[in-house]
């Protein structure tokens, strides 16, 4: 089963609809986008925490997010909000956003290097005695455990790592420990680097025992049990019938496994190698892979292998070119769905139907349920996916038809401690249970500074970010975004194009070791020049060949 952002309860559907299949192989975005970040903070903290959007800050960190563009942080009302309250704004970022722009601290990072950072800046707040004491003392554990890994490396070794000056790591820490509160916000970005969880781990950390977790206009609990059930019991009625021990990477990957997931590069090797095995089928719901999944020419011969694809779709994609059956999705606002995503937000909201759906389109919900019913497991559904509508809000004592009329639900803020939802029952900087699953306990400068060695023959750096005009792979056969947006487009330092003798608006080959695609050049003055930025999930629905144009500049054919 492959799974794609959440618009409406397909995600959950899917998830369901795997559990009652018994299949455990579910490939979901989180491998790259949001567990990595969720199990960091439930294996500190006990559970999630977001920016409190009831309280001002006196300082906003973002990091590697970017409210004016992208879901997910702190909204753009309580941005601006703040900004007008006089909080003071450090930005982290490789390029200078509009958020950089506004920022009194701009830092911009080697991709792939925030967590040495991150170590960087607990050096000068541990070293400093920049954290809160008696936080520390009352309710963390592992603390001087930490205090004994930051003393293996230097802030020479930051600056060498990181590329940014050591001055600007005293500075970055100084801010966060001496501007009280503080709302440190990161984003997906820093999901997708080779040390993501240990990452996520170090900023959760910096965070606590700087005394901005829990409090207001730093970052709170939020508690929405009484608005919905639990969406992992949604998803997994029963263990039993999930059989999770046969997932493929059940082993070599056990959060992956805990999460509903298996990695998709783990899908893709199991179907080009066959080991442990190789699947037969997939059904794929709100995801084009052949983009999405890295290596996408090896996605391309791993779904090729499959013996049947069936995917369900607004529009023909890649993917959806290479499918057995492709089912006609109906989309928002043609049936009745609730909306619970982003869902560290914790909000329910009603998104009731509009109009009809056009010829035989059907919600994804709709065809999952009458799939479950029709294979012989119906017990684990319903009479008709509008019912599960109300199965969804049963701890709220509403139905659908109330809350259409309600709209939003929102979850409850929490301030202060009594304790955390952890097994020591405090904030856990030294985690032991992750031992126990093979996973330091602590996140280690020798893993997070661990970087590649840039070659000679390939001496430039290459990232991307959220495009503004699409939705991550999706829509580029729209007319009115194309307009917007018409060609990728790769932003490279002035004086790195003059040394290739590139000009801008060149149309420029990026080259890697295992592929080559063509963007457009532009012009970046904020870049480093050993950096640039392309453009991800494009293709091109006009392209002739039938195959979309999907090799053509596709970062993940890189």
């Amino acid at each position: 089963m492959g799974l794609g952002e959440p618009k409406g309860m397909e995600f959950a559907f899917g998830q369901r609809f795997a559990t009652a299949f018994g299949t455990p192989n579910v490939l979901t975005p989180a491998w790259m986008c949001g567990i990595s970040f969720g199990l960091a903070q439930n294996f500190t903290f006990g559970r999630g925490a977001v920016p409190d959007e009831q309280h001002n800050p006196q300082l906003i960190v973002t990091w590697g997010i970017n409210p004016n563009h992208t879901s997910g942080s702190l909204r753009r009302e309580t941005f601006s909000r703040d900004m007008k309250a006089g909080a003071k704004l450090v930005a982290i970022d490789p390029k200078k956003t509009d958020m950089a722009a506004l920022a009194d601290l701009w830092i911009k990072p080697r991709p792939g290097a925030d967590g040495a950072l991150a170590l960087g800046a607990l050096k000068v707040v541990v070293e400093e005695a920049l954290y809160d004491a008696a936080f520390v003392e009352q309710w963390t554990v592992g603390f001087d455990a930490l205090r004994a890994e930051l003393q293996k490396f230097t802030l020479e070794d930051v600056e060498h790592v990181t590329w940014v000056p050591r001055e600007q790591v005293r500075k970055f820490a100084r801010m966060l420990g001496e501007l009280k509160p503080a709302c440190v916000q990161w984003g997906n970005a820093l999901d997708q680097g080779v040390n993501g969880f240990q990452l996520h781990r170090a900023i959760s950390i910096l965070v606590a025992i700087t005394g901005n977790l829990s409090v207001p206009g730093g970052l709170v609990f939020l508690d929405s049990r009484h608005n919905h059930i639990r969406p992992g019991k949604f998803y997994i009625p029963s263990r039993e019938r999930r059989n999770s021990p046969k997932a493929i990477g059940a082993d070599e990957y056990p959060l992956a496994i805990r999460s509903a997931l298996i990695p998709a590069r783990l899908f893709v090797k199991a179907m080009l190698e066959g080991k442990p095995y190789r699947p037969k089928a997939g059904f794929f719901i709100l995801t084009n892979p052949v983009i999405s999944f890295p290596s996408s020419k090896e996605t391309v011969e791993a779904l090729k292998k499959l013996e049947f694809i069936a995917v369900s779709e607004l529009f023909m994609t890649p993917t959806a070119a290479l499918a057995d059956i492709v089912l006609p999705a109906a989309t928002g606002m043609e049936h009745d769905e609730i909306g619970y995503w982003p869902g560290w937000y914790g909000e329910v909201r009603a998104h009731p139907k509009i109009v009809e759906p056009p010829g035989e389109c059907r919600a994804d919900t709709e065809i999952l349920n009458d799939l479950a019913w029709r294979l012989g497991f119906g017990d684990l559904f319903w009479k008709n996916d509008h019912e599960a509508l109300d199965e969804w809000l049963k701890p709220s004592g509403l139905s659908f038809e109330d809350l259409k009329q309600k709209r939003t639900l929102l979850p409850k803020v929490s301030h202060g401690w009594t304790g955390f939802d952890t097994p020591s029952g405090k904030v856990e900087i030294r985690a032991d249970r992750l031992e126990e699953l093979g996973i330091p306990a602590l996140p280690l400068w020798r893993e997070l500074s661990a970087l590649p060695v840039i070659p000679a023959e390939f001496p430039l750096v290459m990232t991307n970010g959220k495009e503004e005009v699409y939705m991550n792979t999706a829509f580029k056969n729209v007319a009115a975004l194309r307009a917007m947006k018409p060609e990728p487009v790769v932003q490279m330092h002035p004086d790195t194009a003059n040394r290739a003798g590139l000009h801008d608006g060149d149309m420029v080959y990026i080259e890697s070791r295992q592929g080559r695609i063509r963007q457009r050049l532009a012009l970046e003055e904020s870049l480093d020049p050993r950096v640039v930025i392309a453009s991800f999930g494009w293709w091109f629905p006009e392209d002739p060949s039938g195959n979309y144009g999907w090799d053509r500049s596709n970062i993940n054919m890189l």
